[in-house]
């Protein structure tokens, strides 16, 4: 098998020595996803609610540039820079996981990228 890099305008670029996604056979390995704006990498202010949107946003189109979806995802890990914005963001994830709900590992970090509310990385497969 080869690892195939996956890239797609719909998200942030990398910003460093790393990519959005690796692709090995049928499985996909995201990188943490974190809520900057596509077009203009800027981070997006505002409260865990849209920033949560748009990390969620941002982290379902790397997943469908590698041929992946929601659906297919089978473990998140979430990164929250406070835990009393839990329920906040479990809000605005629960609505990307409707049914069949990956396994998470939510955590509270002492600080995050850019000092962003949350980061969330997944590993899925493709259909």
């Amino acid at each position: 098998m080869t690892k195939q890099i996956i890239a797609t305008n719909d998200a942030p670029q990398a910003i460093g020595p790393y990519s959005q996604a690796n692709k090995l056979g049928d499985l996909v390995f995201t990188s943490g996803q974190i809520p900057l704006v596509p077009d203009t990498m800027e981070v997006l202010q505002g409260d865990i609610t849209a920033q949560a949107e748009l990390v969620m946003k941002n982290l379902m189109a790397v997943l469908t540039e590698a041929g992946a979806d929601a659906t297919t995802v089978v473990k998140t890990t979430c990164f929250l820079s406070d835990m009393n914005n839990f329920v906040a963001f479990n809000e605005v994830y629960g609505r990307y996981f409707p049914t069949n709900a990956p396994a998470r590992s939510c955590v509270e970090v002492s600080r995050l990228p850019k000092d962003v509310l949350v980061e969330v990385e997944a590993i899925a497969y493709v259909k």
